[in-house]
């Protein structure tokens, strides 16, 4: 059974920097393409960043380019994404997912989900 457990969220000031964690248990971490993903309240979930499981073609949602990066480390079995430049737009529950297979920006081929952690934006 794989599980995917997030940290790091909280409230932060417009302009701060956050860095979330994604712990992932069960075998195989080093297989699995990861991304994050966040959800505000009444909107769509959001693509945010993605990364193979070898740690390259991380590739980023829109309305985060140049602002976050996803990274991981294999031997650790955890997936970071840094936020630097936070918006209130920003302001959403972030989550972690993990899949077999290529980096994908659609929510609905991911098979592993994290219970989300709480991001708020204060202006």
């Amino acid at each position: 059974q794989v599980q995917l457990v997030e940290s790091g969220g909280g409230l932060v000031q417009a302009g701060g920097s956050l860095r979330l964690s994604c712990a992932v248990s069960g075998h195989a971490f080093s297989s699995y393409t990861m991304a994050w993903f966040r959800q505000a309240p009444g909107k769509e979930r959001e693509f945010v960043a993605a990364i193979s499981w070898s740690g390259g073609n991380p590739f980023y949602g829109d309305t985060v380019k140049g602002r976050f990066t996803i990274s991981r480390d294999n031997a650790k079995n955890t997936v970071y994404l840094q936020m630097n430049s936070l918006k209130p737009e920003d302001t959403a529950v972030y989550y972690c997912a993990a899949r077999w297979g290529s980096t994908s920006s659609w929510y609905k081929e991911y098979d592993y989900w994290g219970q989300g952690t709480q991001v708020t934006v204060s202006s």
